[in-house]
């Protein structure tokens, strides 16, 4: 039987009650019953978490949130083990700020750092952000993009010319002293049941609590690998 690793949802805005369908709630500074977020709330679920055996914790990204990465590393000084799913945008930052950020983000948190790579979720709110590709494109950026991440964390210098980024001499040298501490660097994930997300993903997670939804989840997104 294949292992599972449980881990806990920390809202970065509110206490998730009003978290609606596709993963977004009501936006941040927006009126309305929304619970005020403070280091020491978020610090209380995720020690409760860290204590109750869970590996990590996954936090949102979008406009309705607050920035995940600046969240996580504050959690980090209040729990001691937990781990941080940290969602992130490939389009919105580039490969090789955001290889030197995960490696940072590991050193200092002692190898706690996971990624949630989040293509996008509603068109209108990528537009807000700059991005103005289609969803296909997204997946074909994003796996250009993790092309590049990967190399540079193994210590490569890398020029790649693509559809959609452009880098010239980047070099995991500049990262060194980081990507030795990175030897057990964590798993980019993707949370999109779909080919384009199966495809550029090292991992597939889904979220949910009924065992017979998440093996016809599992179920799918096999099939749709298996017909490549």
């Amino acid at each position: 039987m294949t292992a599972l690793d449980f881990h806990w949802f920390l809202p970065t805005n509110g206490d998730s009650r009003d978290i609606v369908g596709g993963g977004h709630g009501v936006p941040v500074g927006a009126a309305g019953g929304v619970r005020p977020l403070t280091i020491g709330y978020l610090g209380q679920i995720a020690r409760s978490a860290e204590q109750l055996g869970f590996v990590g914790a996954l936090t949102p990204a979008g406009a309705w949130c607050e920035d995940a990465w600046l969240t996580t590393a504050m959690l980090t000084e209040v729990t001691e083990r937990l781990k941080f799913l940290v969602a992130f945008r490939p389009g919105l930052i580039s490969p090789t700020l955001a290889a030197q950020m995960a490696s940072t983000f590991q050193r200092l948190s002692g190898d706690r750092l996971l990624l949630n790579v989040v293509t996008g979720g509603e068109s209108s709110e990528q537009r807000g952000y700059g991005d103005f590709l289609d969803k296909d494109a997204r997946y074909a950026r994003t796996g250009e993009f993790l092309g590049i991440v990967r190399a540079l964390l193994r210590g490569e210098t890398v020029t790649y010319e693509g559809s959609h980024l452009h880098v010239e001499g980047a070099t995991g040298a500049d990262l060194r002293p980081l990507v030795e501490a990175t030897a057990r660097w964590s798993a980019v994930l993707d949370a999109a049941a779909s080919l384009p997300g199966a495809r550029v993903a090292f991992l597939e997670f889904v979220a949910g609590d009924d065992p017979d939804a998440l093996r016809r989840d599992a179920a799918t997104l096999h099939g749709l690998l298996a017909t490549q």
